[in-house]
């Protein structure tokens, strides 16, 4: 018995297990259970994906998502690697007594992963082109024959030329599953594992084309169908994967997590300044990023860094190089920070629904150096913006390019497995749970470092 792990991701749940045009998934979910699937906090592509591959929480991989802080200083903030990553994976479970196993394009997949096998990099890779992304490096050699160029991304895809968007993830899409059905025919694999970044990168061009409730949504527009129709061709690509497996094999279709609207951005450093606890040295004229030699540290309480989540620092004394707020204060200020993040209105004066998490409330360790405060502004449906100099701490354009949906909580997965006795659609399946799922329907240990449960041990 082999194990097929198929990532997408961002995929949503209300589309892939709902869309009545797939032909290939739905056959597949006959056959097994699915379900929404409850990613992370944050749900963000690093570290969920990791998450996922070792059961562990982001607190206890100490990564929090793709730059976190490598010390307590004001500007130390580094990308995350694989080698940031020292739990160990599933994979690691099937690569042993001589099996073999492929992982291709798992974030964060750079510098490749030394497996037992095959491990190609993901979309972090600096550039294939002058880099030595694959596990063997001669596998390099074997993509170019195959493909040309291996393309690990749409370079450039936060653009508003959609339709060459469109084109440039058909392109590599085609590229990747050519490559990975390569494989699964020349290696004799025991634990086949890749994860497709288009369904990403076309859900973030393209949701406000497609989705009503967008703010930006224009009814007949010419890019409506674009992410459904893409999801028909992933099903298609899928089906012929299928192919190349038997009813023996174990088959898991996942998502780290979904997609929903953006509404907006949510200028966070704005907004302290305004709340009198980050006091920045020199108004920008124009929005900019936020530097740290542009802060008066000995006038700030707290600051923040932006992205699809808010991270919240704050200045404390005897941790930070100019920390003013005393240990005393430290947890007042951060109920007094939540309930006011909390308290949020959007920009019409509704309540926004910001959610606040406290990373020692919500993960079993805390490595490195996590946040004080998790902010998921409007459940999400609102991103952080980290500039200053905004007029307003609401924003339609975003910071770092064109970008129509966040991510949302729920991914969704299909399971199916000769020896799993769950059919249907099943709730209350955890991002942490995959990992002890299919080493259980492998037949082997679960690893105690696993913090997820298995389907085969549900009551």
């Amino acid at each position: 018995m082999r194990t097929l792990v198929i990532g997408l991701d961002c995929a949503a749940p209300e589309i892939l297990l709902r869309d009545g045009r797939l032909r290939h998934l739905p056959q597949l979910m006959s056959r097994g259970c699915f379900g929404r699937l409850e990613s992370v906090i944050p749900p963000i592509t690093v570290p969920a994906w990791m998450c996922m591959a070792t059961s562990q929480d982001p607190g206890s991989l100490g990564v929090y998502g793709f730059r976190n802080r490598t010390a307590y200083t004001y500007d130390g903030l580094g990308v995350v690697t694989s080698q940031s990553i020292t739990a160990p994976a599933m994979w690691d479970s099937f690569g042993t007594s001589g099996r073999q196993v492929a992982v291709i394009g798992v974030p964060p997949g750079y510098p490749p992963r030394r497996v037992n096998g095959v491990s190609i990099g993901c979309f972090l890779t600096p550039d294939p082109a002058r880099t030595e992304f694959t596990h063997p490096t001669q596998i390099k050699q074997t993509l170019r024959d195959l493909v040309s160029e291996y393309p690990v991304d749409v370079s450039g895809f936060r653009t508003d030329d959609k339709a060459w968007l469109k084109d440039q993830i058909y392109e590599m899409t085609r590229k990747h599953f050519l490559v990975v059905r390569h494989l699964m025919k020349t290696m004799n694999w025991d634990y086949f594992q890749f994860v497709e970044i288009g369904l990403d990168r076309i859900q973030h061009g393209f949701w406000k084309y497609h989705d009503r409730l967008h703010r930006q949504y224009v009814p007949g527009n010419p890019f409506e169908d674009v992410i459904r129709d893409y999801y028909v061709y992933l099903d298609e690509e899928i089906g012929e994967t299928l192919q190349l497996i038997d009813d023996r094999d174990t088959v898991l279709v996942v998502s780290d997590h979904g997609a929903q609207r953006l509404d907006g951005g949510f200028c966070v450093n704005e907004w302290l300044t305004r709340e009198g606890l980050l006091t920045v040295r020199e108004r920008p004229a124009s929005p900019a990023p936020l530097k740290p030699a542009n802060v008066d540290w000995s006038r700030t309480r707290v600051w923040s860094e932006g992205g699809y989540y808010a991270r919240v620092f704050v200045n404390l004394e005897g941790r930070e190089p100019c920390g003013i707020v005393p240990r005393r204060e430290y947890e007042p200020l951060l109920d007094d920070l939540t309930a006011r993040l909390e308290a949020l209105p959007n920009d019409r004066g509704e309540p926004m629904g910001t959610r606040v998490f406290r990373p020692r409330e919500i993960y079993r360790q805390l490595n490195r150096i996590p946040p004080d405060l998790i902010a998921h502004f409007g459940d999400l449906y609102w991103r952080s913006v980290g500039g200053v100099g905004y007029d307003d701490l609401y924003v339609q354009e975003n910071d770092t390019g064109p970008d129509d949906c966040n991510h949302a909580q729920f991914g969704a997965f299909v399971l199916s497995a000769q020896n799993l006795r769950l059919r249907g659609e099943i709730a209350d399946m955890h991002l942490l749970d995959v990992a002890p799922t299919l080493v259980d329907l492998a037949g082997r240990d679960v690893p105690s470092t696993m913090q997820g449960r298995s389907l085969l041990r549900r009551d």
